[in-house]
C-alpha cells in the first residue's frame, strides 16, 4: 500500500478574513484528494518563504501550500513584500519543493474576496491542486531514474 501523501499548509495571517478563506479552500482540495495535511501560520506573506524552509528541513512533508494576501497600500512596501515572498517561494520550487503558490497579490480587498472565495475563483483550492501536480511530476521523474 502506498504511502498516504503529507502536505503542509502555511498561512499568512495579515488578512486573516481573506485567509480564512483561502484555507477554506486548499482543505477542501486536500480532502477530496484524500491527502493528510497540518497548518500553520505566519505574521504575513514575508515570513511564507521562512516557514517553509523550516518545514522542509524536518523532510516531514511532500508539498507546502503558501496561503496569503497582499493588498497594495499608498508605499512601496507592498512592491517588496510580494517579490520577496514570490521570490523565496520560487527559489524554494527551484530546489526541488512541490509548491502550490496560493499568495494574492491585488489591488483592494474586493479583488482579493473575488478571487479568495471557494464559490468564486478558489485560488486555495487552486493552490493546494498545484501543489499536489508538483508532487506527482517530481514522483513521475524520480521513478524515471
Amino acid at each position: 500500500m502506498a504511502r498516504r501523501l503529507s502536505v503542509l499548509i502555511v498561512e499568512a495571517r495579515y488578512y486573516a478574513h481573506i485567509s480564512d478563506a483561502l484555507l477554506k479552500g486548499a482543505e477542501a482540495a486536500l480532502d477530496t484528494a484524500g491527502v493528510r495535511y497540518d497548518s500553520v501560520t505566519v505574521p504575513g506573506a514575508f515570513e511564507i518563504p521562512a516557514a517553509i524552509a523550516l518545514a522542509a528541513a524536518t523532510r516531514k512533508y511532500d508539498g507546502y501550500v503558501a496561503l496569503g494576501c497582499v493588498i497594495r497600500g499608498e508605499t512601496t512596501h507592498y512592491d517588496h513584500v510580494c517579490q520577496e515572498c514570490a521570490r523565496g517561494i520560487q527559489t524554494l520550487a527551484a530546489a526541488g519543493h512541490a509548491i502550490g503558490f496560493g499568495v494574492l497579490t491585488v489591488e483592494n480587498v474586493d479583488q482579493a474576496f473575488a478571487r479568495a472565495r471557494v464559490d468564486e475563483k478558489d485560488k486555495g483550492g487552486e493552490a493546494a491542486r498545484a501543489c499536489l501536480a508538483m508532487i506527482a511530476l517530481r514522483q513521475k521523474l524520480k521513478a524515471r531514474r
